[in-house]
């Protein structure tokens, strides 16, 4: 017959005695460090092997996590990119205008009579008028037939006016005309607009008048529109044609017509009573 083994029960209390002694032993004594080294030795290969799994989940995991990352950083950093770039534009647009407005500022420092900083907000879209809109009417008291001017010379005059804006005919208008004199000797002359935005014309210079290239011309003050000493422009060519009593003389502007942003509307007279709407009319010489 067979005999019956130990039970469950005291096999535990069997292999939990051992251990235990095993413990004190390890622990007070020197003797299993060298098995402990080799058991660790045949168990280092089982251990790597059980924890690859792991190691490669967690390799794709991080992989896919950082590309995630970096897609979302790109992302972040387009936007960024695109924020600051627009911020540069207005940066860039900001410094320019405050370049225009510091030159109007001293071209008013310059002046006794009491000005208006107006900005253009519309250009007439027809070629062959050259008219723009600005931004003051008759309640900031801009009236019609007021000299406008920008940061270097006289651009036009108000033709009309309503309470918030106004509508300036250009020096250049085929239809405007001006009394000049030339600044260095004092020679009277019409300036006409030609319809082009770079040249005016003087009318009926007689070719024994002493007006050259460089001559600076000034507003003559007659007329009783345009008050006297504004820049009109500047002689670009002289040509006299012994055929004809007139010389034929260009003018080149001195106000930039087709870039300033700014003007200044100038008070040098009281309103005259013109129905709005009404063009002025225009000024003659002596």
């Amino acid at each position: 017959m067979f005999t019956k083994g130990p039970s469950v029960a005291t096999r535990v209390v069997l292999l939990a005695i051992l251990s235990l002694g095993l413990m004190v032993v390890d622990h007070r004594y020197s003797y299993l460090e060298t098995t402990r080294a080799w058991l660790s030795l045949l168990v280092t290969p089982v251990q790597w092997m059980a924890n690859v799994p792991a190691s490669l989940w967690q390799g794709v995991s991080d992989a896919i996590k950082t590309r995630g990352d970096l897609e979302q950083e790109n992302s972040s950093l387009r936007t960024e990119n695109m924020v600051l770039e627009r911020r540069l534009q207005k940066l860039a647009a900001l410094t320019a205008e405050n370049v225009r407005l510091r030159e109007l500022l001293n071209s008013s420092a310059l002046l006794d009579d009491r000005v208006l900083v107006a900005e253009l907000i519309g250009v007439d879209p027809d070629p062959y008028r050259h008219q723009v809109v600005v931004n003051k009417g008759s309640r900031d008291g801009v009236f019609v037939g007021q000299p406008v001017l920008d940061a270097e010379g006289l651009f036009g005059q108000v033709i009309e006016v309503s309470p918030l804006m106004s509508r300036v005919l250009l020096i250049s208008d085929n239809s405007h005309s001006l009394p000049v004199k030339v600044n260095r000797n004092g020679v009277r002359a019409i300036a006409s607009g030609t319809g082009q935005l770079d040249e005016l014309i003087l009318r009926h210079v007689p070719n024994t008048a002493e007006i050259v290239e460089g001559d600076l011309l000034i507003s003559s003050g007659l007329g009783q529109r345009f008050p006297s000493g504004y820049p009109v422009g500047t002689v670009v060519s002289v040509v006299h044609d012994p055929g004809r009593p007139f010389a034929f003389v260009k003018v080149r502007p001195s106000a930039r017509l087709n870039r300033s942003s700014h003007l200044l509307l100038v008070f040098t007279e009281r309103p005259h009573p013109v129905v709005s709407g009404t063009p002025p009319k225009e000024p003659v010489d002596e």
